[in-house]
């Protein structure tokens, strides 16, 4: 496996959650505002904002160290940027993990498990009581790209289909379109096949899980 190069930038934006109702200036009622209950709010900029114990460098080198390629994304050569949005509770734990965009094969459910798994923060302060507060960051998942072999991709423990010009083939009939082998940058997403028409020709009773990897066009 190739080294990966997490990324980490905590992104604050000066701004807090709560709902409120606009005028109505046909009325002569006041507007009435309604706040989210306060342990409810979200805050994206606070008086003392939360830290991972050690700073942020520290939580730089837990994600080096704890965050794993899935097999599935080193196998075909995936990588990208994923940004990821999640809540720093006012007890410290990480709540809500959520990509905000997609790499596929996997990537996301290994970031969001990484996240989940940190240990508590020191929370945000705001009026001299800790307080919810959400943080945005870019994890990179980089990989040398190469030459993907289809025999690679048979023998391992996951089945894949692919989408090549939004039509669905087997490994077989893949290798038949892109030979042997292809780049893996030729590669613009895979993500979990869940073979909903339960199509025989697609049934891999024997692997893991099965993928589509979808070609770029």
């Amino acid at each position: 496996m190739k080294r990966l190069y997490p990324l980490l930038a905590l992104l604050i934006v000066a701004k807090f959650s709560a709902a409120q109702v606009a005028p109505d200036t046909t009325k002569k009622t006041p507007p009435t505002v309604t706040e989210l209950p306060k342990d409810k709010q979200v805050f994206t900029a606070i008086e003392q904002a939360p830290q991972y114990p050690g700073g942020s460098k520290a939580f730089g080198d837990y994600i080096s160290r704890n965050l794993k390629y899935p097999d599935v994304a080193r196998l075909i050569g995936i990588d990208g940027r994923l940004m990821m949005t999640f809540i720093v509770e006012r007890d410290g734990r990480i709540s809500s993990a959520t990509p905000v965009n997609c790499i596929g094969a996997g990537c996301e459910a290994e970031a969001v498990k990484v996240l989940q798994e940190s240990k508590p923060w020191m929370p945000g302060i705001q009026n001299s009581r800790p307080v919810r507060v959400q943080y945005s960051i870019p994890i990179n998942f980089s990989v040398e790209k190469g030459k993907v072999n289809m025999k690679d991709l048979s023998s391992s423990d996951y089945g894949f289909v692919f989408n090549i010009k939004g039509k669905l083939y087997t490994l077989d009939e893949a290798k038949g379109i892109l030979g042997k082998s292809f780049q893996s940058d030729q590669v613009k997403i895979a993500e979990p096949f869940y073979n909903v028409d339960n199509d025989a020709k697609f049934l891999m009773p024997d692997k893991k899980e099965v993928y589509v990897v979808k070609m770029k066009d």
